[in-house]
């Protein structure tokens, strides 16, 4: 499977723009036959030599905007959480599947909803930064719609110096997805973004409490997950498309 094409910049208009920063990225090891079941028709679990992955993605969206008007604060600027997984389609194009995506912009929610056809739910959020110890600390509450309560809530530590990820390895199956899928009315949906490849760290957690895996029909494993961090990057989102 070509891991790399979908990293090029495809020559379409771009339909908005977002600026990913503080992510914290949260893998754990499921077997792909519980995955696998959980999927719309027409996609396929992607797996890193055998192995499936669940995801929890926190971070913040800033200068989020439509392409022909500026940010409006308010509305450009949120926390966001996602619980994903990785998918193909037909052996190509591979990208991520979402569970749920938590948002705490209830304008944004519904406009996502609505236009991307995404599984957003608004929840109260917060991310802070002790800049002495470099401790983030992360926390989410949903409000609605249900299945509620759905929370989250951990601390993290980005470690070590910040790199792109060397294609072929696992941080790079993981971190390195340029489509997003969605099922609506019993169409198959794929978006697209480009941005850079992430600048990846090591990560440190502590204190993880959350519910958003068990929300969405999944149990977390005992184990403590793979964790990576990445400062962000500037993005280009383009129209979804009916595949």
């Amino acid at each position: 499977m070509d891991r790399l094409a979908p990293s090029l910049r495809p020559d379409e208009r771009v339909v908005m723009y977002q600026r990913w920063r503080k992510l914290l990225f949260l893998h754990w090891e499921l077997p792909a036959e519980v995955l696998a079941r959980a999927l719309p028709p027409g996609l396929s679990l992607d797996t890193h030599e055998g192995r499936a992955f669940i995801g929890l993605v926190p971070f913040t969206m800033r200068g989020v905007r439509p392409a022909l008007l500026p940010p409006f604060p308010p509305l450009s600027n949120f926390h966001e959480t996602n619980v994903r997984t990785y998918v193909h389609r037909e052996g190509k194009d591979p990208g991520v599947f979402f569970f749920s995506l938590d948002a705490a912009n209830g304008i944004a929610v519904r406009l996502a909803r609505a236009w991307y056809k995404l599984p957003y739910f608004y929840s109260r959020m917060t991310l802070t930064d002790d800049a002495a110890s470099g401790w983030r600390a992360y926390r989410s509450e949903r409000r609605w719609p249900a299945p509620v309560p759905a929370t989250f809530a951990a601390r993290g530590l980005p470690e070590g110096e910040a790199a792109a990820s060397t294609p072929g390895t696992l941080q790079h199956f993981l971190m390195e997805r340029y489509f997003l899928y969605t099922a609506h009315a019993g169409a198959l949906l794929r978006g697209q973004v480009h941005h850079v490849p992430y600048p990846v760290r090591s990560a440190r957690v502590e204190g993880l409490e959350e519910s958003l895996l068990e929300a969405v029909g999944f149990h977390r494993p005992a184990g403590a997950p793979l964790v990576h961090a990445s400062e962000g990057v500037d993005v280009e989102v383009f129209a979804l498309k009916r595949v």
